[in-house]
């Protein structure tokens, strides 16, 4: 027993003068085995300081029949997740005419100058039609002027309401700009408030969709898009104007909730739609639809896509695998090791036809201080191979570095664990 405990110290004395704190080794080999029995560790060599669990979960059928298009560009997405469920050239930049509407009246809505008055310059007179008939001088209230926008799509309305809340057109495309930067609408560049043919003026299917998306957010558009009829005056009263929705769509698809059509020479017809069935809601988008005299195209491939996302795709939750039992070595820590928060699950549409496979990647061994707001891994959600999205992992809790008092105890703890002791 004198031997051991001879030996002890001397071990101790060691580590104090060396300034070693800990034997990594000792630490890792005690608790690899939480590890290892849950996660399987990755085989690509660039990978070997991270261990991953998944689950993979196979298609039940094959997928569908994609839909028969005449437009060029075309996308259905679920307005929830963000979740492209069929696309034809989505990405590729493409005119948009007066879709572009949907930024004009998200920035006047989200500007909260709704009561202001708004006057009509000679600039926003001129515009060519579909205009409401503005003269110079004359004054509207802008919430007014924002039907006016959207349900006959008046490309005078568009500049006096850009010009208003900006000072100039440019000033407000530039303002359209840094808000779809800020929406991620990475192939989206605006030049008019109104849409009518441009250079460099341009999105695509994809963009439109998620614009629109994140526009039915507010309360105010879902109003003003469903909106059948609307009346007004200039502030005066001098002037009358009575309006009504040009979106057929709104009449005879089953949950249509609009939202904008559009045509230039250049663009051909467009359409922007959104429809909503029990808990599920898809936006939709068909670029260069036909021209005169095809104006029914954009209607009638809106609906097949509509009718493509409702009948192949229902809500599902996705759970992660659980990792909240994974035991990760601390090194250097006052605590042994940690766990990690589990993710919260993921819900969007999926079909019978998709194969879905989940990734958690997460370090082999953590150094002391953690801190629990800090990431340490991701989950990942594969949609047939493809990823979809990925989510940070969290730690349970913050562990601060150990001391010379949990070193030596530490120590002690190991060597009389590997070497016994004797009474």
């Amino acid at each position: 027993m004198k031997l051991y405990r001879l030996s002890s110290l001397i071990l101790v004395a060691a580590l104090i003068a060396g300034g070693i704190l800990y034997f990594p080794f000792l630490h890792s080999i005690n608790n690899s085995a939480d590890i290892t029995s849950h996660a399987t560790s990755m085989s690509n060599p660039a990978d070997l300081n991270s261990t991953k669990t998944e689950i993979v979960i196979p298609a039940r059928d094959s997928s569908p029949t994609a839909p028969a298009l005449k437009a060029g560009y075309a996308c259905v997405m679920d307005a929830e997740s963000g979740r492209i469920l069929y696309e034809k050239k989505a990405n590729q930049k493409a005119p948009m005419a007066s879709t572009t509407k949907i930024m004009t009246l998200l920035l006047a809505l989200e500007s909260g100058k709704l009561e202001e008055p708004v006057i009509a310059s000679a600039y926003a007179a001129s515009m060519p039609k579909v205009h409401l008939g503005m003269q110079k001088g004359y004054q509207y209230k802008l919430k007014d002027l924002l039907y006016s926008l959207m349900l006959e799509s008046h490309n005078d309305t568009a500049v006096a309401i850009a010009e208003h809340l900006a000072g100039s057109v440019n000033a407000f495309a530039e303002q359209m700009n840094r808000k779809a930067a800020k929406l991620k609408l990475t192939k989206t560049h605006f030049v008019t408030p109104n849409g009518l043919d441009a250079d460099g003026h341009y999105s695509t299917a994809a963009d439109m969709c998620r614009l629109a998306s994140y526009a039915m957010q507010n309360k105010k558009f879902l109003e003003i898009i469903r909106t059948k009829n609307y009346s007004f005056t200039t502030l005066d009263g001098k002037h009358q104007y009575s309006l009504s929705n040009k979106d057929a769509f709104l009449s005879y698809y089953d949950g249509a909730l609009g939202i904008k059509t559009g045509f230039t020479g250049k663009a051909g017809y467009c359409f922007v739609g959104a429809a909503r069935r029990s808990d599920v809601t898809l936006v939709s988008c068909v670029l260069a639809c036909g021209w005169p005299p095809n104006k029914s195209f954009k209607w009638i491939d809106t609906s097949k896509l509509m009718d493509y996302g409702f009948n192949n795709f229902s809500k599902k939750t996705i759970s992660p695998p659980d990792i909240s039992h994974i035991h990760i070595p601390v090194i250097k820590g006052k605590k042994e090791y940690v766990t990690c928060c589990l993710p919260e699950s993921l819900t969007l549409l999926t079909g019978a036809g998709d194969t879905l496979k989940i990734n958690c990647s997460l370090p082999k061994s953590l150094c002391a201080p953690i801190r629990q707001n800090n990431p340490v891994g991701t989950v990942s959600y594969y949609i047939n191979d493809k990823l979809f999205q990925s989510d940070e992992i969290f730690l349970s809790e913050s562990i601060e570095k150990s001391d010379i008092s949990d070193t030596i105890r530490n120590v002690l703890h190991l060597w009389m664990k590997a070497f016994g002791s004797s009474s």
